[in-house]
């Protein structure tokens, strides 16, 4: 029996293959968290010093692959045997092998949570193009909602090449049609930026960040434009929720910028896989 022909017949094997390739993504995606802000600060430096005519300094290659990931404590470069997801975490139980700093339980976390929306993914949809669009869909997402959690930036580095993927995508077999994914890039990007403005004009403040206009146009270029009135009002909902929570437990400030990225992301997660049956579930009710 073929590898392609085992995970197409067997459910089992297809949502462990995907629960473990998932891992694997997490480790990664840590990574792209971690260094594409940084990659993009030196971008911008660069920039910068050229615009103003400076000499623009030559600096060591950073970028995903190099230099080799290490210890922010001690430097110790780290093996490939103590970068495999979550078993190296736990057999080093949570430490440095050298300086034995402690490790950001962060990392195993987010390795984690990969590989179970991974998995899900597998068992949700099943063996297919869609099964293997949703991986790539929820494997940005990821690493969007934490770069903004980190930097409050939404980099057009993932966000428009998963906007153009999702058109992509939906003009063949997708998750919608692809009229309703080009109404849903146009309509997602438009709803926040029409609420930016507004909020702007009334209190002379920014409200939010444009990245969170393009994040809204990547979920209905993904999901089609039925599915933007779900994910605003769980995102919004959420965020309010969570935002006066942290005010009210003193986490942040009234004047903290929080941000509505992650907030975006659990609501596109929720219209991928209950959207259909929730928007069914209300048009009944209606």
């Amino acid at each position: 029996m073929s590898f392609i022909h085992l995970l197409q017949n067997s459910p089992a094997f297809f949502i462990s293959f995907c629960s473990i390739i998932g891992l694997a993504m997490g480790s990664f995606l840590n990574v792209v968290i971690y260094r594409l802000p940084k990659m993009l600060e030196r971008e911008w430096q660069e920039q910068c010093a050229e615009l103003r005519g400076e000499p623009v300094e030559v600096r060591q290659p950073y970028n995903i692959v190099a230099p080799r990931s290490a210890c922010p404590h001690c430097d110790h470069k780290i093996s490939a045997l103590q970068n495999i997801p979550l078993i190296s975490y736990l057999a080093l139980k949570g430490r440095c092998s050298v300086c034995r700093a402690t490790i950001s339980l962060r990392y195993p976390a987010i390795e984690a949570l990969t590989g179970l929306i991974s998995g899900f993914i597998a068992w949700n949809f099943g063996f297919g193009l869609v099964a293997f669009a949703a991986l790539v869909f929820a494997w940005a997402m990821i690493a969007l909602a934490f770069i903004d959690i980190d930097t409050q930036l939404l980099p057009n580095d993932i966000t428009l090449p998963l906007l153009w993927t999702g058109l992509l995508v939906n003009s063949g077999e997708g998750f919608t049609d692809v009229r309703s994914a080009v109404i849903g890039a146009v309509a997602g990007y438009l709803a926040l930026w029409s609420v930016y403005w507004g909020y702007k004009l009334i209190t002379g403040k920014e409200g939010m960040g444009q990245g969170d206009f393009k994040l809204l146009a990547v979920i209905g270029a993904w999901l089609g434009w039925q599915m933007l009135p779900l994910v605003i009002l769980f995102s919004s909902l959420v965020g309010s929720i969570a935002g006066l929570g942290l005010i009210l437990i003193g986490k942040h400030g009234r004047h903290v910028p929080i941000p509505f990225g992650p907030y975006l992301v659990g609501g596109g997660f929720i219209a991928l896989f209950w959207g259909n049956q929730i928007n069914r579930a209300y048009f009944n009710l209606v």
